[in-house]
């Protein structure tokens, strides 16, 4: 599952803002989305990571992409690096 991908990432970026800022840049292989995220706070991840044929990979829980991340919260978007 995608949870793995993300513990198993070598570098990731944890976040929409930041996440975003990445994708911006060219340094995103793939991103992963929760989708039990607010659709107005991940749009913008999704329309670029669209626009530039980024991989999305789905999850359902913010809680557990967050925890796989290594963090207290829940988190919406992460940037696998390439």
């Amino acid at each position: 599952m995608s949870y793995e991908k993300v513990l198993q990432a070598k570098k990731i970026i944890i976040g929409t803002k930041q996440a975003v800022k990445a994708i911006q840049t060219d340094k995103v292989s793939e991103i992963v989305v929760a989708e039990d995220a607010d659709r107005r706070v991940i749009n913008k991840a999704l329309q670029l990571a669209e626009e530039q044929q980024i991989p999305i990979l789905k999850v359902d829980s913010m809680k557990k992409l967050g925890k796989a991340c290594g963090i207290e919260v829940g988190a919406a978007v992460v940037a696998i690096i390439n």
